[in-house]
């Protein structure tokens, strides 16, 4: 029996089916390491460098703010916060307390403010290709959790990521919002990929599917990207350094909706059409770095951070919203108090070839 098994075993690798599938994944290999083509990043991040660079999304904020550091470790990075806020018009609470604490496989971070709202971020390295990042939300209140999950794997020339928001089995069925994606290199320049989306509120109602299509293409100093969603929307992006202290960006979103249109007016008979187009550029100078945008909608903003010690910085925020005459300003100061034993250990992590923790 034993002797059977072999024999069937080496007629399938000998047979001549079997060799040229095997010839033609070795060709297939050969030609795309010939090709040299790098890794595109995430599906997540196709228009990273005008979304979170450029633009004032992640910056943006009202009211005074006052952040306090305490740096206690470079390596590992382990540092405690204090954060104030008072006049926010985005919501954040009076005082906020935050440590964060990282090793090249480990990147562990928690918030909580003053009203018990607790918010905690756990990463885990498993090989320098594969990462698991898992978030977590625990507030006050009835259906204020919230826990996602996240595994991404980078390639060479590709990245594939799988992410499940709110998972469970708890009610007898699988619920949740589950999200899988992959981006691959074609070309030295052009990446290709798509995003698939499933989700179910509950057991006793359907779930819901969705496929969205993205495409980039980077040149010597820009990067173009574009993503076709399935309710409709698309969305394009172009970044350009156009010096080595400045950077400009445009964006593009486009939303063909059902309603009121078409002949006789009919509900359904017609798509409403929605789009905004936001400009924008930052500035790096010496000490200072400076973001301005404007968008279709008439607002304004500007976002100025000036380092006027080693380690005291001071921001400036400002918007302008001209069709409906709002206002919004913000002033922010963040202090780092760290010893000289801790500059010397961040001299010598600059030098160090050790990964960074996977943030």
């Amino acid at each position: 029996m034993a002797e059977e098994k072999v024999t069937t075993m080496g007629f399938l690798q000998d047979s001549a089916m079997m060799t040229a599938i095997r010839d033609t994944y070795i060709a297939f290999s050969e030609r795309r390491e010939a090709l040299g083509l790098s890794n595109p990043g995430t599906v997540d991040n196709i228009a990273r460098e005008v979304q979170k660079d450029v633009f004032l999304k992640n910056y943006m904020f009202t009211g005074l703010r006052a952040d306090l550091t305490k740096p206690f470790s470079i390596s590992p990075v382990f540092h405690v916060s204090h954060a104030f806020a008072m006049g926010s018009q985005e919501g954040l609470p009076p005082y906020t307390f935050a440590t964060l604490y990282g090793t090249p496989k480990v990147f562990l971070q928690g918030n909580v403010d003053n009203e018990g709202q607790f918010s905690g971020r756990a990463n885990y390295r498993w090989t320098d290709a594969l990462v698991t990042k898992t978030n977590a939300q625990i507030a006050p209140g009835p259906g204020q959790a919230m826990f996602q999950v996240d595994n991404d794997y980078t390639g060479k020339d590709f990245t594939a990521s799988l992410k499940a928001l709110n998972p469970s089995i708890l009610e007898g069925g699988l619920t949740g919002i589950y999200i899988t994606s992959y981006l691959q290199s074609v070309t030295p320049s052009l990446a290709v990929g798509l995003e698939m989306m499933w989700q179910r509120a509950a057991v006793n109602t359907g779930p819901d599917t969705a496929v969205s299509y993205v495409a980039k293409y980077k040149g010597i100093d820009w990067i173009a990207s574009a993503q076709l969603q399935a309710q409709g929307a698309i969305s394009t992006s172009y970044w350009r350094r156009l010096t080595d202290k400045v950077e400009v960006g445009a964006d593009l979103n486009l939303q063909f909706q059902p309603g009121m249109g078409g002949r006789g007016g009919l509900m359904g008979s017609g798509l409403r059409k929605e789009g905004t187009t936001t400009l924008g550029a930052k500035y790096d100078f010496r000490q200072s770095t400076f973001r301005a945008q404007v968008d279709s909608t008439g607002r304004l903003s500007c976002l100025l951070e000036k380092r006027v010690l080693p380690y005291v910085q001071l921001s400036f925020a400002g918007e302008l919203d001209q069709f409906k005459q709002q206002a919004k300003v913000g002033l922010a100061v963040s202090v780092e108090a760290p010893n000289e034993e801790l500059m010397v250990q961040q001299e010598n992590a600059m030098s160090s070839t050790a990964p960074p923790p996977p943030f």
